[in-house]
């Protein structure tokens, strides 16, 4: 699958001309209204529906990353925010489908993987904290059938009423635990404290822990350190979805402007054909990382990171080119042009971040020189 392509280069079927129907009806005509702050809790059960969230479920070196990625990155060329959602969904299904918590996966990951149950990913102040960039800001004590989990997580997206989402805390001995909680559980208390120039209908909550229960039946994994490496480079290829689908968002932007005056957007530089190439040639790097996710090598760690980095880049990049192709009309408040350019900041600061990317490329390239030493 050249996952890089350009829709209109492509014959789809399946669940990709489900997604893309989905996107042109229920999506289109709300991408105003969600950008402000309202949560497409229903377009993403249609989305689960259809199959979107189904791809990567199988563990073992059968999940298909590269049809999740698809998906995600059709709904972002509408909407960056559902696109996010759908990220967040994926990811919550890529941490069950892995679990060796044979009881939790059989009872969680055929209602997550379809939509009927929605959640989030809770890992941004974790991988933050494998990084050395902050704290780890939950805390468990072992108790019967479980943990007393505290600590106050500040954004986590995708989140509501019986939602679940993934944790990670330190344990006894500070080893690390991750599991799943769930929205609305005993001591476990959201709320919205913060407001956003984008995205704001992704349903991003702080989330505070006062002595929540974690029972055993919701560990993923206990230590966690082997099982976040093993989906750290799926976790992180995911989101590479909403990069294909702003940047695709975007060149149709370009090429739309170029419509009306395309006489003089001929002088602009990151033409829509210059960015075509550019998003062709990222989709297949990500194709060809996506058929192996399980690996864990140093040297495919640090292409994923790339890859991920690439698509912060190019996104940046085709939302300014969008922006400058629409000219005066993209200045107007509520234009198309200008929500790509809001989102790609986005793309460019979800965890992990650029700053966070090349942090850790740059730690991999340090242990290979000590190595090599």
């Amino acid at each position: 699958m050249a996952i890089g392509l350009h829709a209109d280069q492509t014959v789809e079927t399946g669940v990709f001309a489900r997604v893309r129907a989905i996107a042109a009806r229920e999506l289109r005509p709300r991408v105003r209204d969600i950008d402000a702050g309202t949560y497409p809790a229903d377009v993403l059960r249609r989305l689960g529906g259809a199959g979107v969230f189904a791809h990567h479920t199988s563990a073992g070196g059968g999940a298909d990353l590269e049809a999740a990625i698809e998906a995600m990155a059709i709904v972002g060329e509408e909407c960056l925010a559902t696109a996010f959602c759908a990220w967040c969904q994926d990811a919550l299904v890529w941490y069950i489908a892995n679990t060796e918590n044979a009881e939790l996966r059989d009872a969680l990951l055929p209602s997550v993987s379809n939509g009927e149950i929605l959640g989030g990913t809770g890992l941004s102040n974790p991988m933050k904290a494998l990084s050395g960039i902050e704290a780890l800001r939950l805390r468990g004590a072992r108790v019967a059938g479980g943990w007393r989990v505290n600590g106050l997580l500040p954004w986590v997206s995708n989140l509501g009423d019986g939602h679940l989402f993934g944790i990670c805390f330190a344990g006894e001995g500070d080893r690390l635990v991750m599991a799943l909680a769930r929205c609305s559980d005993e001591g476990v208390t959201t709320r919205q404290n913060a407001h956003f120039i984008a995205l704001e209908g992704t349903a991003t909550l702080s989330v505070l822990f006062r002595d929540a229960f974690i029972p055993d039946s919701m560990v993923l994994a206990d230590p966690a350190e082997p099982f976040v490496r093993r989906i750290r480079a799926g976790f992180i290829l995911l989101q590479t979805g909403m990069a294909l689908g702003l940047v695709r968002g975007a060149i149709a932007l370009v090429r739309e402007s170029d419509s009306i005056c395309g006489d003089v957007n001929a002088y602009l530089p990151d033409r829509p054909d210059d960015l075509q190439r550019k998003a062709v040639r990222l989709g297949d790097e990500i194709d060809v990382l996506a058929r192996t996710p399980y690996k864990t090598d140093p040297a495919y760690l640090r292409a994923v990171l790339q890859v991920r980095l690439h698509g912060s880049e190019l996104s940046l990049a085709a939302a300014q080119s969008a922006m400058l192709h629409a000219g005066a009309r993209g200045y107007i408040a509520g234009s198309v042009a200008s929500r790509k350019l809001r989102e790609a900041y986005f793309v460019a600061i979800v965890t992990p971040a650029m700053k966070h990317l090349r942090k850790d490329i740059a730690s991999l390239g340090n242990e290979r020189k000590e190595n090599d030493s």
